[in-house]
């Protein structure tokens, strides 16, 4: 016959080690991805952008752009306060008219939005960036694609947070269709529908690396070969850097001015594809 022993002490012990491990993790502040996928309310959003690339030779121009973000908060519903404000600039390479190239920084603002937040209102973020811009023509219509890829440097509101270190993987598809005219030349409206998906990565991002996909449609006006206005709605989502089972969403209304000043004293000094915004 044979014997059973079992020792209820050593029993107990296993199953208060067991029931300890996942209480552990939630000491430790780790957050657990949800059963399902969670989509936050949607966000409104207004920004104000100028595009700016000034010719500096005849294959080299310099790129200058100023970002004005706004987002509602409870107290200003829709427009909101000040979120963030960007300053990009790059210097760029004209291969051809149908290719260029760009390498800069950013300096981004990024103001606390969280009227109940008692942390810091301002936090600065660095950023490297590189850009891919290809410009293809279809009959009438310009499409382009767009490989960005940026170096980010980031912090929260928290005093003495520290600063991490993520990649972003950006691929923008963009149509550019004239409305009222043959070809995208003076006194042009055109419609403009954009895709972009911006991925990231680094030791922060555990599983969440779909940071945004973001669906535009705008509509523009040529207003000479060096100055044109556009205004569009875009619809965005992306997973909360903390938790990828979260997506968080937002509406944003754009409103841009692209220039392109030129000071060569040369004939024929911009290209005849306006692809540079």
């Amino acid at each position: 016959m044979k014997h059973h022993c079992k020792n209820p002490f050593w029993v107990l012990i296993l199953f208060l080690i067991c029931s300890a491990l996942p209480l552990s993790a939630q000491e430790e502040g780790q957050e657990v991805l949800p059963l399902e996928s969670k989509f936050k309310e949607p966000v409104t959003k207004v920004w104000f952008n100028t595009y700016g690339n000034i010719r500096i030779s005849k294959r080299l121009f310099w790129v200058a752009q100023t970002h004005f973000r706004l987002q509602e908060t409870e107290s200003t519903p829709f427009v909101g306060q000040m979120a963030q404000i960007y300053n990009r600039h790059a210097i760029g390479y004209i291969y051809s008219k149908k290719f260029n190239v760009s390498l800069g920084g950013v300096l981004r603002l990024n103001f606390n939005t969280d009227e109940d937040s008692m942390d810091r209102n301002l936090v600065p973020e660095w950023r490297i960036w590189h850009q891919y811009l290809f410009a293809m023509p279809l009959s009438s219509v310009m499409t382009y694609h767009r490989i960005r890829i940026e170096h980010r440097w980031s912090q929260g509101f928290e005093e003495n947070s520290e600063y991490i270190f993520r990649n972003r993987w950006r691929y923008m598809f963009r149509l550019k269709v004239p409305l009222n005219s043959n070809k995208l030349e003076p006194r042009t409206f055109y419609v403009a529908p954009e895709a972009e998906l911006i991925m990231q990565s680094g030791k922060e991002v555990v599983a969440s690396p779909m940071e945004d996909l973001r669906l535009t449609t705008t509509l523009g006006y040529i207003v000479t070969p060096r100055l044109t206005f556009a205004a569009g709605l875009m619809y965005s989502h992306g997973q909360e850097l903390s938790n990828g089972g979260i997506y968080k969403q937002s509406w944003t209304m754009r409103f841009h001015m692209y220039f392109s000043p030129d000071f060569r004293k040369v004939k024929n000094k911009l290209p005849e594809i306006h692809f540079t915004d």
